[in-house]
């Protein structure tokens, strides 16, 4: 069996010598090549030449960033009729790891290691649907508004040396919050496939799994039945005064009954197709990356459309 190991040297829970360790126990079972990024995107252009030379397995190493990027890589290479795109590793080297803890993949890389051995070992594959923002996949989350646009503060403060931690990211949303955000005026539109609309909204979370993401090892859950089987949920924010918001974050962390039956809250489970629509631009995000202002997005669910080696 051929295997690409993409690793992101920057990862932030792994030093140069696990990556090492990781490296060699991987090419003590399969035929494999080491890809390192050394750029964003970078990910994307390895997996996707592996994925048309035939590689049986792309494993990603790194945080959701670079499975992203592998992910994207994969489903977008164009195969010969016939052929067959390569399956997916994942060993999780990021500060959250959503996607590999959603499978149910330890969080430490030298453990998840030996689970993706064990898998090729016993040829054991679990398909798992993607969701589709516009051309871009996504392996657990999209967001749009609010929740992007503290993504974006986020990404800012880290290119200023700030460490990726929960604090920053309550402070990035405290800051939006208050300073920026016109807390009157929702500026999200929703458009179901059949021409149906619901209610304006400030912020948009869509989902391809549960929990929506980590703050530490705390699972924050926002569209409790959200699967890696089904299609894609929604969770929306219809209103952002100081205590309705309060109650709403309140609720993230304490109560997900509470919060996904409250008020100011829309929930959709379950889609195939919808699209997202703002008067201005708005801040759009995937997987925890900032991808700048959009004006519209269409979002589809991609079912089975790879399988994990897990």
């Amino acid at each position: 069996m051929r295997a690409l190991l993409v690793m992101n040297p920057k990862a932030t829970s792994t030093t140069e010598r696990t990556r090492e360790v990781l490296a060699h126990a991987l090419a003590g079972e399969l035929e494999t090549e080491i890809g390192e990024t050394a750029y964003r995107g970078h990910a994307v252009e390895l997996a996707r030449a592996a994925a048309e030379d035939g590689v049986d397995l792309v494993v990603a190493l790194g945080g959701d960033g670079t499975v992203n990027e592998v992910v994207n890589g994969i489903l977008t290479a164009r195969v010969p009729a016939g052929g067959r795109l390569p399956d997916l590793g994942v060993v999780p080297g990021g500060s959250t790891n959503v996607f590999a803890r959603a499978l149910g993949l330890p969080n430490d890389p030298v453990e998840a290691t030996g689970v993706l051995l064990d898998a090729i070992h016993e040829n054991r594959r679990r398909p798992v649907s993607m969701g589709l923002a516009d051309n871009r996949y996504f392996t657990f989350t999209a967001g749009y508004g609010f929740d992007a646009a503290v993504v974006g503060i986020v990404e800012e403060r880290r290119s200023a040396g700030h460490k990726s931690t929960g604090s920053l990211y309550i402070r990035s949303a405290l800051r939006h919050y208050w300073r920026d955000l016109d807390r009157r005026n929702p500026p999200i539109g929703m458009k179901m496939a059949d021409g149906t609309e619901i209610p304006r909204l400030f912020m948009a979370i869509v989902t391809n799994t549960s929990p929506w993401t980590y703050l530490g090892n705390k699972p924050i859950v926002v569209t409790p039945e959200s699967s890696f089987e089904d299609g894609l949920d929604l969770f929306g924010v219809t209103r952002m005064s100081g205590r309705a918001a309060l109650r709403i974050v309140r609720q993230m962390f304490t109560s997900t009954e509470k919060l996904v039956r409250g008020k100011n809250v829309s929930l959709h489970h379950d889609l195939t197709e919808f699209t997202l629509t703002a008067d201005v631009p708005t801040d759009f995000q995937v997987d925890g990356d900032h991808l700048g202002l959009r004006e519209s997005v269409t979002f589809r669910a991609i079912r089975d459309a790879l399988r994990v080696a897990m």
